[in-house]
């Protein structure tokens, strides 16, 4: 039994991270300024696109690109059903309705099911890089292309993933990244969209910042004018420069933090590939999975103890846990709103049966990664104990009733 308790996750913040915040702070520069434009630009490297505008979160993102993209009352957007709320909050915020759609059997967008969604409503569609992996992107960029829909990859778990050897992010209109502080690196807050078309890029920014025609480094710096002029109503979405402070940094150390989590998914596969109750990860071919979840699905009727009993045990061993996701079909709004049904997605009910994420994250030591693999073994084997004990009673009681 740990001494302590292990959170489900806690970010990697080091001392140049730190030492960049402090330097920001004391240089007065706080909001959007300097740092933002050089984390954008490194981040676009980085994904290797032409653009890229750092906002306040990953839902802003998704907001601004589809805003950006034209999307509004009476429009229609693909969303699956495994996915954030965020994913399609942004949908019903624009005024147009989120289109559920089932997922496989590795919780990522069903393709093959889409066709079956589309209406003359229909106007984009959000594939989410669940966990870490990407999409079927050939087949979603095929789906696009037939019915002229705007594409935004929904990136949230993906930052550092790469699809047949190219980076997440530059495959649709539009990608929008999240660095939460859960999330694979991290400004606390904060997100990115990316895109290749500079035009777009130009009204995201515009939005992100009151629809006002220039941004506070190009009124108040050196070099700057005080003029400015409100070209839409935009929003207030905005990335400070102490938020950027910390992403300079991180985006450094992202592949060593995407080493880290998937060796961590390789010790954790190979601990429990003898445990035929939990249900692990897969990682597709040509998909280099960053691992930003590690979501296993318990056989609940082989172990005979649902997952709510499973965290209990968990958290009795000291081990946090949480669920990626509650399929929206099964939220109170969404029913309420859109009259989806649980049993409409049979891919995602199957999907959320069982569902729950271990702990996995590049701050965990060896140690506190072997805690995780002895509670779960340890759980599962007494449960077959357990079940073991009881076979020969049902049996008799069973004689019995003949």
């Amino acid at each position: 039994m740990r001494s302590h308790f292990l959170p489900y996750c806690l970010p990697q913040i080091g001392e140049e991270e730190i030492a960049e915040v402090v330097d920001s702070l004391r240089s007065g520069w706080v909001t959007t300024g300097p740092k933002v434009k050089k984390f954008e630009a490194a981040f676009a490297e980085y994904v290797g696109v032409a653009e890229a505008v750092a906002v306040n979160s990953c839902t802003a993102a998704l907001h601004l690109s589809l805003a950006a993209g034209g999307i509004g009352p009476g429009d229609e957007v693909i969303v699956p059903t495994i996915t954030f709320c965020a994913t399609a909050n942004v949908v019903v915020h624009l005024g147009a309705r989120p289109v559920l759609a089932d997922v496989d059997e590795n919780g990522l967008i069903d393709t093959a099911r889409l066709e079956r969604l589309v209406t003359p409503r229909t106007k984009a569609v959000i594939p989410v890089h669940y966990a870490g992996q990407s999409c079927n992107l050939e087949a979603i960029a095929s789906f696009a292309r037939s019915h002229n829909l705007f594409v935004v990859e929904d990136c949230a778990h993906a930052v550092g993933a790469l699809h047949h050897g190219r980076p997440i992010g530059a495959a649709g209109n539009a990608a929008a990244f999240s660095f939460y502080a859960t999330k694979n690196m991290t400004t606390g807050e904060g997100g990115m969209v990316t895109t290749d078309d500079r035009d777009f890029a130009a009204r995201v920014r515009r939005l992100a910042l009151h629809g006002m025609s220039r941004d506070a480094w190009k009124r108040y710096s050196e070099t700057g004018t005080w003029y400015y002029e409100v070209l839409e109503a935009g929003y207030k979405c905005n990335m400070t420069d102490i938020q950027a402070s910390l992403g300079l940094h991180q985006l450094r150390r992202l592949d060593e933090f995407v080493f880290r989590r998937r060796a961590l998914a390789a010790h954790y596969d190979e601990s429990f590939a003898d445990l035929a109750e939990i249900e692990r990860p897969r990682q597709l071919p040509g998909r280099h999975h960053v691992y930003h979840l590690y979501p296993v699905r318990i056989r609940e009727k082989a172990l005979g103890m649902d997952r709510a009993a499973f965290i209990d045990e968990l958290t009795r061993r000291k081990i946090g846990a949480s669920v990626h996701f509650i399929p929206l079909h099964r939220h109170p709004f969404y029913q309420t709103a859109y009259g989806y049904k649980p049993e409409q997605f049979e891919g995602g009910e199957k999907y959320y049966r069982g569902l729950l994420s271990l702990p996995l994250y590049p701050r965990m030591t060896g140690e506190d990664a072997a805690d995780v693999v002895e509670a779960v073994r340890e759980i599962v084997l007494e449960a077959r104990g357990r079940n073991r004990a009881a076979q020969p009673a049902a049996v008799g009681e069973e004689a019995l009733a003949q």
